[in-house]
């Protein structure tokens, strides 16, 4: 066979018929591009995310994991901009053909596909060193999107879920902290597998001013909100939801820069908080928890005592 027949026996095996949009394809695989319709009064929300081996997942993290995290960390950007998933193109470099590996791959992906009802329309496949890229689309009311730069004087700052579970699995799977038993499974699982928040995106249009998914840290990723929106903010360490050993051992800097948690990070006006007790009474698998304020300017961080400037605080940096 050829290796571009090659190609095309590997996506007609492995990665045709993926996940089920709510929204209908004009033209899916098999062509040059895919043709889609956006419906009368919708937009398109579009992100792209790559993950490669060694950077953004263990190397001996398994296919059905990076399967599941390579579609997840995409919808989590979808998640925060308030839009429903509809289709993916998908982009995969392999360091060598592996049917057992593939398959597993694959088999995961049209699990997380058919939960989050999202389609592959499209992609290409290459050899060269493990990576996968995903570019998503979702679809929003016309106008009705959440960004980062509406943030206002006095909103509260919300997160979704735990912080600083899935660093603190990246940093066991290192053997750089020695974790309890009891922790060791759901932190590997945070990081391996993080929920992309979409059960929210109804909230985020009703309620939220400014949206950012946490990739690269809490401090880093609200500074974005912040710089968009031109305010400050104020972070109370003693509100962070966060493990007990992280609460126990003052190990902060996990939830607070150590990135990968795919939470979402969100503002929201004041006379909206009472809404939040009622979230969290029915929807328990993503808790809200209030850790904060925007300010007019200064970005701080209170506990212990202390007040830390927040400014000069980095999160994940590729390039560093």
């Amino acid at each position: 066979m050829t290796a571009s027949q090659n190609e095309f026996s590997l996506i007609e095996r492995f990665f045709s018929n993926i996940g089920k949009s709510h929204f209908p394809v004009e033209l899916s695989q098999g062509d040059d591009a895919a043709v889609v319709n956006v419906p009368v009064g919708k937009q398109l929300v579009m992100s792209v995310d790559t993950l490669i081996s060694g950077v953004h997942f263990p190397e001996l993290t398994s296919a059905a994991d990076i399967a599941y995290k390579s579609l997840a960390v995409n919808l989590s950007d979808l998640a925060a901009m308030g839009a429903k998933p509809a289709w993916f193109l998908l982009s995969i470099t392999l360091p060598k053909f592996d049917e057992v590996w593939l398959s597993e791959f694959s088999a995961s992906l049209k699990k997380i596909s058919r939960q989050y009802q999202i389609e592959l329309i499209g992609g290409d496949t290459c050899r060269g060193p493990l990576s996968i890229t995903i570019q998503v689309s979702g679809l929003v009311d016309h106008n009705n999107y959440v960004n980062r730069k509406g943030a206002q004087l006095g909103d509260l700052v919300l997160v979704t879920g735990e912080l600083g579970n899935a660093a603190l699995g990246l940093a066991h799977l290192q053997q750089r902290v020695a974790l309890p038993t009891s922790l060791i499974k759901n932190c590997v699982e945070a990081l391996n597998r993080p929920k992309p928040r979409l059960e929210l995106t109804g909230f985020l249009t009703s309620y939220a001013s400014a949206a950012i998914d946490l990739s690269d840290g809490l401090v880093g990723d609200l500074r974005h909100i912040l710089n968009q929106s031109q305010k400050g903010a104020t972070i109370r360490l003693d509100s962070l939801p966060v493990n007990d050993f992280i609460r126990s051992q003052q190990a902060y800097d996990y939830a607070l820069t150590g990135g990968d948690d795919f939470e979402l990070c969100f503002t929201m006006p004041s006379q909206h908080k009472y809404i939040i007790e009622d979230w969290n009474h029915k929807n328990p698998q993503c808790k809200l928890t209030h850790i904060g304020e925007i300010t007019e300017s200064d970005y701080e961080l209170v506990g212990n005592h202390t007040t830390e400037n927040l400014n000069n605080w980095q999160g994940y940096q590729h390039f560093e």
